[in-house]
């Protein structure tokens, strides 16, 4: 089990202050440049649409965002496990929400907190917004509000309306219910279930696994006053009335006597292990409550090793995570225009996510959790970073909503749906979370070399606050602990490892490693011991080569050219050695590599083959299947220059070699990235647009990079360095704290 990762106020606010407040920002898709442009978007061109739309309503869809657009409603009322604490309140967790929808399922969302507890007020104010959105996500609404106001809107609204604290956790929990059945051998309806609290999610869930089949008199609901029993009245509202059993049981350790089945939303500790032991054979627990379950994974098995056991964590397997539903529920409704979600649709949001985990495995899931994820009792509910998701769940959500007639526009060719699916992955953010995966797994011993700097000190206790492993700060340890108090981290100073010249027991070994390595190329005595006790740089680097750290990020303070020469003091770091500079360049859901950004001044073509060589080795260890161009102001040898040539000579030293991935040129770089203008030329050896761009020389590398950043806000990971026996990055000096901690992350992943 992976540590509980801990974050501090402190970061919590600054990811949200920085580089500017709040969590996403709105873009737009169309030209604006040219008074035409503003004319076709506005007066006079937009009074074409709008009469369109008043002759024929379901235009709106064509015309306008209506289609892709899902309004994130709360009144604060429920916020997390906090309470009621206003609507102004609930607004970062309504952003994030928003940008979920983005992240996973290219939906477009908006929050809108409303400033009342009144549901009639929540009900209008709703109801007329509805020509904006194509849904509507009700969150963090307190019950029983949130049963009146999500009924009632469902009744008045033509679009679907989602209430994801009942709904988003039932469907999951159907999901993960519907694989653990499977592998205990029982049937659902077979099953004595067992609800642990009788709140919005608890009700939606027993609702829902009723749907599936689950037989009333077999389900018993539990809230804080015992069980719900009929003829039991304290306590009680039409919507646990509903759920109220004939039996003689009256606590949750009465109910739990024999019971298949325990689902739990309520509340740490509610759970015993005298109660797990009371249950059936192979029983099945999902203590779901957050941020810690009614029982843990450990405590249930110790007393039944049989039992399948689900929580709402991500550091236990099987985790419970509404990520899994509501964006792909909303993908498959919207893109058939759909009146309503009905229960169809989630069982088949459930059927569909239960089948994709028992499906073998993708190379890239299993390398961003860092294990082999195989279907069994620690693998009964998918991941939220399976790339399948986005093409596996929206189809069968939309085929259920086509058979149940609430789809105004019915998908006539599923496959190409699929396909258009496939084309809004976005693989960057998998990318990002396998490298973290990966970084934890490995648990180096990460090497800061510029303690002296506050971005390098945030960045390392971020690595070790979340549980990447031990973070080492080169600096003076007054130093040190003065810029954490100014940083608001004093209380971080006994977490990391603070070393320099002053109090390591390794100097000497320092010296002499550095003397027979330097001893013939000019260096004196005095140059190595001003070398190793005086320059961070290298004597992190010294650090690193004689093992008391397992990699190093340096960088944020000079020039990466100047840090690359210094730690080639220690190590083979320059281009005669094979090391190589690979920048990965995310941007609007897409990745490129570029090579080389750090090492190669002017490369010629055999150089230019093993830059390939490494830049494909990199993408691939990022979970990338590299497809390789070398890139010209030329194509497929028009026009001739003697600069292209030894691109296009490199394309026939890597044909000479054999290698086991794509590549071809060389070619521009608009018929490398776009497949209209590569279909051009059909003799193209890429099977489509290339994902690592080789270019003829550092400067090039250099200013395309920096155009994608500073034109395009590109996110920029890298210099990434390869061809090095030991895992080094070098961060920019315009580095800033995330940036640096993925570079430390990057070298973690080569540890392990």
């Amino acid at each position: 089990m992976a540590e509980k990762s801990k974050i501090t106020p402190e970061e919590a606010l600054s990811y949200h202050i920085e580089p500017v407040p709040g969590k996403y920002e709105i873009v737009a898709t169309k030209p604006m440049t040219t008074q035409r442009d503003l004319s076709l978007a506005y007066s006079p061109g937009v009074a074409v649409p709008v009469q369109a739309i008043a002759d024929a309503p379901e235009t709106a869809y064509d015309y306008t965002t209506k289609g892709n657009m899902v309004a994130v409603i709360s009144n604060g009322t429920a916020i997390l496990g906090m309470g009621n604490l206003g609507a102004l309140a609930s607004k970062p967790v309504m952003e994030g929400k928003s940008v979920l929808f983005k992240r996973f399922a290219d939906v477009n969302a908006v929050d809108i907190e409303l400033d009342t507890e009144d549901p009639e007020e929540i009900i209008r104010a709703v109801r007329l917004m509805g020509p904006t959105f194509g849904g509507i996500n009700l969150e963090d609404i307190k019950a029983p509000e949130c049963f009146i106001i999500e009924q009632r809107l469902k009744e008045e609204m033509d679009i679907p309306v989602f209430h994801d604290d009942q709904h988003g956790t039932a469907v999951i929990c159907a999901a993960g219910l519907i694989n653990a059945l499977h592998l205990s051998g029982k049937k659902i309806e077979d099953c004595k279930i067992v609800l642990n609290g009788a709140g919005a999610a608890g009700i939606a869930c027993l609702e829902l696994i009723k749907a599936m089949g689950a037989k009333h008199d077999n389900c018993i609901a539990c809230d804080t006053k015992g069980v719900i029993y009929q003829g039991r009245t304290e306590g009680m509202n039409q919507w646990k009335s509903a759920h109220a059993a004939k039996t003689d049981a009256r606590t949750l350790e009465d109910a739990m006597v024999g019971a298949d089945v325990f689902l739990g939303v309520s509340a740490k500790g509610a759970v015993t292990p005298e109660m797990v032991a009371s249950m059936a054979e192979n029983p099945v627990i999902f203590a779901m409550a957050n941020p810690d379950p009614e029982i843990t994974p450990e405590e249930a098995q110790e007393v039944r090793p049989d039992a399948i056991v689900a929580t709402g964590r991500s550091d236990y397997p099987n985790q419970v995570n509404n990520v899994l539903g509501f964006p792909y529920l909303f993908r498959g409704a919207l893109d058939i225009h759909a009146r309503a979600i009905n229960d169809e649709m989630k069982i088949a949001c459930a059927d569909a996510l239960a089948a994709l985990a028992r499906e073998d495995v993708p190379d890239e899931v299993a390398m961003a959790y860092g294990t082999k994820l195989t279907f069994g009792r620690d693998y009964i509910i998918p991941t939220p970073f399976d790339p399948r998701l986005i093409y596996t769940i929206p189809p069968a959500v939309a085929r259920a909503g086509m058979d149940t007639g609430v789809a105004r526009r019915p998908i006539v060719d599923m496959d190409e749906y699929e396909q258009r699916l496939k084309a809004r992955m976005d693989p960057t953010a998998s990318v990002l979370s396998g490298i973290a995966a990966r970084a934890k797994a490995a648990q180096a011993r990460m090497i800061f070399a510029e303690g002296d700097d506050e971005r390098v000190l945030r960045a390392a206790v971020s690595y070790h606050r979340a549980g990447y492993g031990q973070a080492i700060v080169v600096g003076r340890e007054a130093e040190v602990r003065e810029k954490l108090q100014q940083a608001g981290l004093a209380d971080a100073y006994r977490e990391l490892e603070v070393v320099n010249a002053a109090n390591t027991g390794h100097l000497e070994a320092y010296r002499s490693f550095l003397y027979q390595r330097l001893q013939r190329k000019g260096y004196d005595t005095h140059d190595i011991n001003r070398l190793a006790a005086r320059d961070r740089h290298v004597f992190s680097a010294l650090m690193l080569a004689n093992g008391h750290g397992d990699a190093l990020v340096t960088g944020a303070t000079r020039k990466s050219a100047h840090v690359l020469e210094l730690i080639n003091h220690v190590f083979d770091a320059r281009a005669q050695d094979g090391a190589v500079g690979v920048t990965a360049l995310l941007h609007k859901g897409k990745i490129v590599f570029i090579a080389d950004t750090l090492v190669h001044e002017w490369p010629e073509e055999e150089d230019l083959a093993n830059i390939a060589v490494h830049a494909a080795n990199v993408a691939r260890g990022l979970g990338i299947e590299p497809r390789v161009a070398f890139l010209s102001f030329s194509t497929f040898g028009y026009p001739v220059s003697e600069r292209a040539t030894k691109m296009h000579r490199a394309s026939e030293v890597l044909a000479r070699r054999g290698v086991d991935f794509e590549f071809d040129g060389e070619m521009t770089v608009d018929v490398a990235l776009n497949p209209v203008a590569m279909a051009r030329y059909p003799f193209c050896r890429l099977s489509g647009p290339a994902n690592v761009l080789v270019v003829p020389a550092r400067h090039s590398a250099s200013i395309s990079v920096k155009l994608m950043q500073e034109m395009a806000g590109a996110t920029v990971i890298g210099p990434i360095l390869a061809g090095v026996d030991k895992p080094i990055q070098i961060c920019s000096t315009v580095s800033t704290v995330n940036d640096i901690l993925n570079m430390a992350l990057l070298a973690a992943c080569e540890v392990g």
